[in-house]
């Protein structure tokens, strides 16, 4: 089993900037790794992916205004936030995308507040 716990949400004003990170239990060296967040009222979503080579995807909207980041020493990814909108404001999950078959997991989440 992996353990994901996530750090670095709070509140923070429009155009601000914050960094989340997600500190693994284990090695994350050959797995993908994500960020997701769910507001009030909506479904989760994604928001950004970085698989074991690297390579990054993003949702819309936040492109250009996010990167995700990973330190396989540490067994971390990152989330470096910049330009944040009120609607960006929700909950932030960390994910664990597990490899032939084996199951994935998820961190406890880290609140990130929008607001002025």
């Amino acid at each position: 089993q992996v353990q994901l716990v996530e750090s670095g949400g709070g509140l923070v004003q429009p155009g601000g900037s914050l960094r989340l990170s997600c500190a693994a239990s284990g090695s994350i060296r050959a797995n993908a790794m994500g960020w997701y967040r769910q507001a009030p009222g909506k479904e989760r979503e994604l928001v950004a992916t970085i698989n074991s080579g690297g390579s990054t995807n993003y949702a819309d909207s936040v492109k250009v205004r996010f990167t995700i980041f990973r330190d396989n020493a540490k067994n971390t990814v990152n989330l470096r936030m910049n330009s944040l909108k009120p609607e960006d404001t929700a909950v932030y999950y960390c994910k664990y995308f597990g490899r032939f078959g084996l199951p994935d997991y998820w961190g406890q989440g880290t609140q990130v507040t929008v607001s002025s």
